[in-house]
């Protein structure tokens, strides 16, 4: 018999670095999540990831109070921001240009994210890749 699901929370959280403070403890604490508990998993499960990644992260809370969580690959965004060497986005990406990644980096981003966008197919998922790019203002160039 399985548990019945009382809510799904998403959240996106530093890699290795979960506390009880916002906005974990904010989202989990009104479920009767046991926060130290999850701070705890979490951690252990991300203790590996580089420093500073952004993990999404979805926990699903069950009626007895239990829950378990599914970690996501990092936002496409994080990634190419990372890929570009930028610490944000371009406020006005078509008039204003704020750094470059190449096609093979593209490439490379789809790959880590194909098993979370809803598609198999990998040209799609450059495509999608590359749209997230135009949008922070990224200029994508052939090597």
């Amino acid at each position: 018999m399985s548990k019945e699901v009382v809510a799904k929370v998403r959240l996106q959280i530093v890699a290795g670095q979960a506390s009880p403070a916002p906005p974990v403890g904010p989202s989990l604490a009104p479920h009767g999540v046991n926060l130290m508990d999850f701070v705890r998993q979490f951690n252990d499960r991300t203790k590996n990831m580089e420093e500073g990644t952004i993990v999404p992260v979805i926990v699903n809370v069950y009626k007895d109070r239990s829950f378990t969580f599914v970690l996501k690959t990092p936002p496409a965004s994080f990634l190419l921001k990372k890929a570009a060497g930028i610490a944000k986005g371009s406020g006005a990406p078509n008039k204003e240009k704020v750094g470059r990644v190449t096609r093979k980096q593209i490439e490379d981003i789809a790959r880590i994210k194909l098993p979370d966008l809803n598609t198999d197919d990998l040209q799609a998922a450059i495509r999608t890749i590359e749209g997230t790019a135009k949008n922070l203002g990224l200029e994508i160039v052939s090597e």
